[in-house]
């Protein structure tokens, strides 16, 4: 048995297909001010709709909704099913607050309580 689609037929599937994983994905790339949804995540890089996303490299910024999860250098890797895989060459993680270069025992004082009152 052979499984044979016309081309019109596996294009609609296709078409479905990414429109099914661009709804159910939050994830999205940030470049030069413009916004990609992001189709599928790896530990070692992403994939985009080649149709929505230029030839994206250098830094973009990863976002989960709103919240910032990694700023990433990558490079195209390859082109496949009208989809762009990106890998990282960097993706350090995101921080809502500077790094100390000091460190911090857990048990230090937050504050110093004078005892005039």
């Amino acid at each position: 048995m052979t499984t044979f689609l016309p081309k019109e037929v596996q294009a609609g599937l296709d078409a479905a297909r990414k429109q099914t994983l661009k709804r159910k994905s939050r994830l999205r790339v940030e470049a030069g001010g413009e916004s990609f949804r992001v189709l599928k995540f790896r530990e070692d890089g992403f994939t985009l709709d080649i149709d929505d996303a230029p030839n994206l490299r250098g830094l973009v910024d990863l976002y989960d909704g709103g919240n910032h999860l990694y700023q990433c250098l990558i490079v195209a890797s390859a082109e496949e099913d009208s989809e762009m895989h990106y890998e990282f060459k960097r993706a350090t993680a995101a921080a809502d607050r500077a790094p100390l270069d000091f460190y911090r025992d857990e048990n230090a004082p937050i504050a110093l309580l004078s005892n005039k009152g």
